[in-house]
């Protein structure tokens, strides 16, 4: 065990999980679907992968919800995703006033876009967004 290293300026040090973090694998890298997912990597149903082929998407406790996150940490209607702009490469996320709050990418939010490894955090449950897009290659000129 490493002893702790001291801070001389003792101001506040902020550390970021790198992207490459070994604990969010990509659960859908053996089958690329045809639209984009959204994969549960911690928490309760870990490794369950949601394909989101609707425009709206609803998340939270109630059975109604898109998709259903049977958690006490969860509200009811907790957040709501719309994939309008996916043809773009993103879509967005939208806090519907949960008592929790939904994180994306470490901070919480009341909406935020979504792209390609994003992550979202409602209740416990961690969930990274995909959008399944296939790359494009970028023609330079030499």
């Amino acid at each position: 065990m490493q002893p702790k290293k001291k801070n001389p300026t003792g101001t506040t040090e902020i550390l970021r999980m790198p992207d490459s973090d070994s604990t969010s694998p990509d659960l859908s890298a053996a089958a690329k679907p045809a639209n984009p997912t959204l994969a549960i990597v911690k928490g309760p149903h870990t490794g369950q992968v949601f394909e989101l082929s609707d425009v709206l998407i609803t998340l939270g406790r109630d059975p109604s919800n898109t998709i259903f996150l049977n958690d006490m940490t969860v509200s009811r209607r907790h957040a709501r995703i719309d994939m309008a702009g996916i043809a773009s490469g993103y879509a967005t996320v939208e806090d519907l006033g949960s008592l929790n709050g939904t994180w994306v990418d470490g901070a919480i939010v009341n909406r935020a876009l979504l792209k390609d490894g994003s992550t979202i955090q409602i209740g416990t449950f961690r969930m990274v967004f995909h959008t399944n897009r296939k790359s494009s290659r970028i023609e330079t000129a030499e």
